[in-house]
């Protein structure tokens, strides 16, 4: 009898350190984020779609508007980019659409079917003033939007240029771990995430042109719009997005897909992240790629390089 009393207090008394541990966690979590809320103003207009806000960012100059389209999870899309577009806005108009759950939108809680994730970029768009035809330059899984764009509205779209962006092949055999998705969504509302060392620091911190002002309000994006529940949904409606891609024809229009090396976390290896691209694209007439030794965030590591090429590809299609 001795002996479960003393293990019941034994387990009392940790259970009291664990909760007090988590209490403390959790403040020092809040006083964060009300310190960095200064850091959280838009950097780019927001717009009203479907009853919340959609941030857009837009800069440059030219009659061609090139969209850039964020891969899953990527929590600052506008600061992300920033390394890779901002050699291209003397020439082109950019325009940088943060999904719902990214950024600075709102993190709402709605489907993410492939329909709606596009009449939101489409909507948010011509609400900025921005009007098609645009040139789509979407990262990783944004690739399954733009080519669904292409799809279903052919004169919207002038072009593709992938940046390491998937296509619908990818996700045949993909094992999508949920679970530790919403594990990682949990543990950042509570703010264990702070006690990671450097998890805060993204490629485009550790290796774009960002100022040290730009990485400040990157970390402070991140700690707000970690594994939401928005880009949860989409992760949840991936497979079933890819496949009402696949089930359409290819579209066929000037295409160029700059692909990495499958690194930095994609989950394949090298051979693998790249037959399959290049197998997809054998279909589009005039399709063009280029391969890149660098990880999955290319536009981070060689932007300089494809920032050359994309107007090389371009300049080709006379829109210089």
């Amino acid at each position: 009898m001795k002996k479960g009393k003393k293990v019941l207090k034994i387990f009392l008394i940790v259970a009291v350190v664990l909760i007090l541990l988590l209490a403390a966690i959790y403040i020092n979590h809040q006083i964060h984020l009300k310190k960095e809320s200064e850091l959280l103003a838009p950097l780019g207009q927001m717009v009203e779609v479907d009853g919340h806000n959609m941030s857009v960012y837009i800069e440059g100059k030219g009659e061609t508007t090139l969209v850039f389209m964020s891969g899953g999870g990527t929590c600052s899309p506008i600061l992300d980019f920033k390394s890779l577009y901002s050699l291209l806005s003397n020439h082109y108009k950019i325009a940088v659409v943060e999904k719902f759950g990214y950024g600075f939108s709102d993190v709402v809680d709605k489907s993410r079917d492939i329909d709606s994730i596009l009449e939101d970029t489409r909507a948010a768009l011509a609400l900025a003033g921005l009007d098609a035809p645009y040139v789509l330059c979407p990262h990783s899984m944004s690739g399954l939007e733009a080519l669904y764009w292409a799809q279903k509205y052919p004169d919207e779209v002038s072009a593709i240029i992938g940046l390491d962006m998937v296509v619908p092949q990818y996700y045949e055999d993909m094992d999508i771990n949920i679970s530790l998705m919403e594990l990682a969504s949990a543990a950042a509302d509570f703010g264990v995430t702070r006690l990671i060392p450097g998890i805060s620091e993204s490629e485009a911190i550790k290796h774009g042109t960002l100022s040290d002002e730009e990485k400040e309000i990157y970390k402070a994006v991140f700690y707000s719009r970690t594994a939401t529940v928005t880009m949860i949904n989409e992760t949840k409606s991936v497979k079933g997005n890819a496949e009402i891609v696949n089930g359409m024809e290819t579209p066929q229009l000037p295409m160029l897909l700059f692909l990495s090396d499958g690194s930095g976390g994609t989950g394949f290896d090298k051979e693998t992240w790249r037959e399959i691209p290049i197998a997809y694209i054998s279909h589009v007439k005039g399709g063009q790629y280029i391969e890149l030794d660098c990880p999955h965030y290319i536009h981070n590591y060689e932007y300089t390089v494809i920032s050359q090429r994309m107007m090389e590809f371009l300049t080709d299609q006379g829109w210089f």
